[in-house]
């Protein structure tokens, strides 16, 4: 498979080149700053540009299966989180390359709600400090839910805490619930991430969807 990464220099998107290159997939890794390139995976096609241009995303999914977005914007940019899923949409439009956005647990529902409360608005989950890049998030994950679009998209929110670990491989999937553990705890590996984000590239389960993973 032929898959392109956006934000491949950052946390999730260098484990997932790092993932996909692995399993035998050709990766393109794109930055939007060519000094990154040094911390780009050896392996992988290194690329300049930004997920938030129609036009670089066009060119840079050209005969590719699969683009995958990994970017996050800097501190007081968060409103270019759902502008970039715009562009992706714009750019991907026609083409039938598929599409995978790693975003954010805030519109994840929480277990015991009924569905009522989201995470968002759950300080165990999104703290103050947090809601910011969560609601961030959850305007990305609006443009995307409602857009009225060809293109064939996955949208994937992770559990709450999100923070480099260990690749276990062993891991819960599930939709639009808040996966926790027997304390209440919501937490994934970037690492068990690029294993669920690959294994979603290798064998499509929630298209035009959302899904999330957790422990």
């Amino acid at each position: 498979m032929r898959i392109t990464v956006f934000g491949a220099a950052g946390n999730v998107g260098s484990r997932v080149v790092a993932e996909a290159l692995t399993r035998g997939h050709e990766v393109t890794a794109v930055v939007r700053d060519p000094a990154r390139y040094g911390e780009l995976h050896p392996a992988a096609t290194h690329r300049t540009g930004d997920a938030g241009i129609p036009y670089d995303v066009t060119e840079l999914s050209a005969g590719q299966d699969l683009v995958i977005n990994a970017t996050r914007p800097a501190p007081g940019r968060e409103h270019e989180h759902a502008a970039t899923a715009k562009s992706l949409l714009e750019g991907l439009a026609g083409t039938g390359v598929r599409l995978l956005i790693v975003g954010g647990a805030g519109s994840l529902t929480v277990p015991g709600t009924q569905g009522a409360v989201a995470a968002i608005d759950d300080p165990r989950y999104v703290p103050m400090a947090w809601r910011h890049i969560a609601q961030a998030s959850n305007d990305q994950y609006e443009v995307v839910r409602t857009a009225a679009t060809d293109v064939d998209w996955t949208y994937v929110s992770p559990s709450a805490v999100l923070e480099p670990g260990t690749r276990t491989g062993t891991f819960r999937l599930g939709t639009d619930e808040l996966l926790v553990d027997a304390e209440g705890n919501s937490s994934l590996s970037m690492e068990d991430l690029a294993i669920a984000l690959v294994d979603e590239a290798e064998t499509p389960r929630h298209r035009r969807g959302r899904f999330t993973a957790g422990y």
